[in-house]
C-alpha cells in the first residue's frame, strides 16, 4: 500500500504542492520538445533533502497524464521507493543486472496506480557503483525505455557517492533536488560541476521545503 502521507499528490491533489508537481511536470514537456527526455536521473545535493519523495510525486502526476512511467530505484545504499509505495523488494534491479533472464524482464511491479510501475532496488550489493556502471545496466536502461513514454531514476546523493554522476551519462538529463534552510550554496555548486564534468545535462532544480506563502485567492 502506498505511503499517503509521502505521496501528496494522491492525498490532496488540489493542494499547492501537487499543483507544483504538475507544473513541474508541464516544464519537463516543454523542455523535451527539442531534445528527447525518455529517461531522467532525479538526485539531491546531500542525503535527506528529499529527492525520493520528490521523483514519487512527479511520477505520479505523470502517470495522471496518460503516460506510462517507470520508477526505478537506484539508490543501492538507502533504497526508499519500495517503502513509498509499500512494494516487497526481494527482487528488482539487482536482480536484473546479475540474472540473465530477470535482464529480459525486469521484475516491474504495479502500484495500484494506473500507468505506473516500479523496479525496486532489489537485494543491496557490496559495490553498487561497479553494478550501476555496467554494460548490463546500460542494456537495462534501453529494455525499460521499451516499456515506458518516461523512465526516472532515483540516485544516490552527487556528494555522498560517485553512483549519480555514473548514471547521468546514461539518461536523457538530471533534475536536481535541493532543501530550502538545509542545501549549502557551495555543496550545490560542487554538485553541479560534478555533473557538468561528466557532461550530463542538467534539466533544472527542483527547491524542496520553501515557505509557504500565505495568499488569499489564486
Amino acid at each position: 500500500m502506498a505511503n499517503d502521507l509521502a505521496l501528496i499528490t494522491l492525498q490532496e491533489p488540489l493542494s499547492p504542492q501537487s499543483e507544483a508537481y504538475r507544473t513541474l511536470r508541464i516544464n519537463l514537456q516543454y523542455a523535451s520538445l527539442d531534445e528527447a527526455l525518455d529517461t531522467l536521473l532525479v538526485t539531491s545535493v546531500g542525503p535527506d533533502e528529499g529527492k525520493t519523495t520528490s521523483l514519487a510525486n512527479l511520477a505520479v502526476t505523470l502517470a495522471q497524464a496518460e503516460q506510462r512511467v517507470i520508477v526505478v530505484d537506484c539508490d543501492l545504499r538507502r533504497p526508499q521507493v519500495h517503502q513509498l509505495f509499500g512494494l516487497p523488494n526481494d527482487r528488482g534491479l539487482t536482480t536484473a543486472i546479475l540474472d540473465e533472464q530477470a535482464l529480459q524482464a525486469p521484475s516491474l511491479q504495479h502500484t495500484g496506480i494506473e500507468n505506473l510501475r516500479v523496479l525496486t532496488s532489489g537485494p543491496l550489493p557490496q559495490r553498487p557503483a561497479d553494478l550501476l556502471g555496467s554494460r548490463r545496466m546500460a542494456t537495462l536502461i534501453e529494455t525499460l525505455k521499451e516499456q515506458a513514454d518516461m523512465v526516472l531514476f532515483d540516485a544516490p546523493p552527487v556528494m555522498s557517492a560517485t553512483d549519480a554522476a555514473m548514471l547521468a551519462t546514461q539518461v536523457d538529463a538530471v533534475l536536481l533536488v535541493v532543501s530550502a534552510g538545509q542545501t549549502r550554496r557551495e555543496d550545490s555548486l560542487l554538485a553541479i560541476e560534478r555533473l557538468q564534468k561528466v557532461k550530463a545535462r542538467i534539466i533544472g532544480a527542483l527547491l524542496q521545503n520553501a515557505p509557504a506563502i500565505k495568499a488569499s485567492g489564486y
